[in-house]
């Protein structure tokens, strides 16, 4: 008796999982700002335009960096060329996060 009950919820269950949920906050949907241009669009722009901000920083930085090690002794880092290093990583992450959306 017991599995006779058991096997239609199990059915249902099975049924149900299997259902996509419908999205119905218009994601799909394109917003428009009030000048008339498409909202991800803008912030793709300025996403892009942040990227290449940091590209030239993260270049400018790796330069700096490339001169500090030539100047320096081989076996002596200062302080500030392992504080660029920490830069360098910190903008390449920050670009690489910006890239993957």
């Amino acid at each position: 008796m017991k599995k006779l009950l058991i096997l239609p919820l199990l059915g249902f269950g099975l049924l149900f999982s299997q259902v996509e949920p419908v999205d119905r906050g218009g994601a799909d949907r394109d917003v428009k700002l009030p000048n008339g241009k498409s909202q991800q669009e803008e912030i793709l722009k300025v996403e892009f335009k942040k990227t290449l901000e940091d590209a030239a920083e993260l270049v400018k930085l790796a330069e700096q960096l490339q001169d500090d090690l030539i100047k320096d002794d081989r076996h002596v880092l200062s302080i500030s060329t392992l504080k660029k290093t920490e830069d360098i990583e910190k903008l390449a992450k920050r670009i690489r996060t910006r890239l993957k959306k």
